[in-house]
């Protein structure tokens, strides 16, 4: 009697157990990392047996081997006698250039295109609408090809050079060709100041909202700003004895001599990952301007706010925070579309290193482990960087 009654207990209290949500929740938490780990460790053994069976090594000694090959375009000195590392920086800056880049225009360009969107002016805002309309609902790598096919390559030769600016800037279908400052060392000096007056700018316009808000007097900011960008360096240009010796480019009869050259793939890649972007960019400014409360435009309106100001100090503070979050997915999309970077020629890290580097070495799994880790390491970056940006303006409880 007393067993049964034992019995009877241990099978409750197994049952009150396995109906514990708190007792599931972890038994399958441990389920599911047992099943990842035991996936992850076939993927592993089966990579393994796979290379012994094609005599093939694994490991980074690869790194250090000569390339034997050239690239067309780089940020650092390469040439065909650098190594595969050499080759793996090369691209990941090369990426950069453009991820980097292009998140910077396609956001300028999304916002005036999601503003003028909302415009009054018929002409601008149905202008605004076919361009969004139209460039996100074409396949990004038609539109590359686009730009670098229908476009940059059917510009004239050097001998006919477009002048975009007379005697400084030209653009023929080997690229676009624009003067290279070289500063003497004293012009860190001017450099510093520039910076420095930069880190002001931003204080003093922090300091100029508050005052209008405070008193409601309006401080001549941009002005101001713009005096103190000039002014400054400027006095420190003349104390440092800082120079800068320009080099333009000059056509001679095959090609051009001096300054710098952006060569045509960089070009069409750049341009076509702004015009995409920037149309999604564009709704996404557009709704977030859109969600907020018709009822604060009205309340700025009637405390006598300029258009800009209301736009500035009122609607848009509130639509970045709908904004930002979809904007850092379209930031992340941008990085990752650059990839497409193969499909023209531009020596992209997918190009450089997971092709050319990839089929010479034959380090297929190191090369391509690398190379997701690059942009798995851009992507958290930026989406750690714009959580950072999305706390500080997120609303917050009194």
């Amino acid at each position: 009697m007393a067993k049964s009654q034992e019995q009877l207990q241990q099978s409750r209290s197994l049952s009150s157990l396995i109906y514990d949500p708190k007792f599931r929740s972890y038994a399958f938490q441990i389920l599911l990392l047992l099943v990842l780990v035991g996936f992850g460790w076939w993927i592993v053994q089966n990579t393994i047996v796979n290379l012994q069976a094609q005599n093939k090594t694994t490991g980074f000694d690869f790194l250090g081997v000569t390339s034997g090959f050239d690239i067309g375009f780089s940020l650092i000195e390469y040439s065909r006698s650098s190594t595969y590392l050499d080759v793996f920086i090369v691209g990941i800056l090369n990426t950069l250039l453009v991820a980097v880049t292009g998140i910077v225009l396609a956001t300028m360009l999304g916002f005036v295109l999601g503003v003028a969107r909302l415009s009054s002016n018929w002409i601008i805002a149905r202008m605004a609408t076919i361009y969004i309309e139209v460039i996100r609902n074409i396949p990004l790598l038609l539109q590359l090809f686009f730009w670098y096919f229908a476009v940059l390559k059917s510009m004239p030769s050097v001998r006919d050079s477009l002048e975009v600016i007379s005697g400084a800037v030209f653009l023929n279908n080997r690229g676009l060709y624009f003067p290279d400052p070289n500063p003497n060392d004293a012009f860190l000096w001017v450099q510093i100041a520039v910076v420095l007056v930069l880190i002001g700018g931003f204080f003093l316009q922090r300091w100029s909202v508050r005052r209008l808000e405070q008193t409601g007097e309006r401080f001549p900011y941009i002005p101001v700003f713009i005096g103190l960008l000039i002014v400054v360096p400027a006095i420190v240009w003349f104390i440092s004895g800082a120079g800068l010796d320009v080099s333009y480019p000059e056509r001679n009869r095959f090609n051009f001599q001096g300054g710098i050259q952006l060569p045509p793939e960089f070009v069409a890649l750049l341009f076509g990952l702004v015009i995409y972007t920037a149309a999604f960019i564009a709704e996404i400014v557009r709704a977030g301007i859109v969600s907020v409360n018709k009822g604060q435009t009205e309340a700025a309106q009637s405390l006598g706010l300029k258009d800009n100001d209301r736009l500035n100090l009122v609607v848009i503070p509130q639509a970045m925070r709908v904004i930002v979050p979809p904007l850092t997915s379209q930031y992340l999309n941008l990085t990752k579309n650059s990839s497409l970077a193969v499909a023209i020629g531009y020596p992209d890290i997918v190009n450089v290193f997971m092709g050319t580097a990839l089929n010479q070495s034959g380090k297929a799994v190191e090369v391509i482990f690398m190379t997701m880790a690059v942009y798995l390491t851009l992507s958290l970056l930026t989406s750690v960087i714009m959580n950072i940006y999305n706390a500080r303006i997120a609303l917050t409880e009194r």
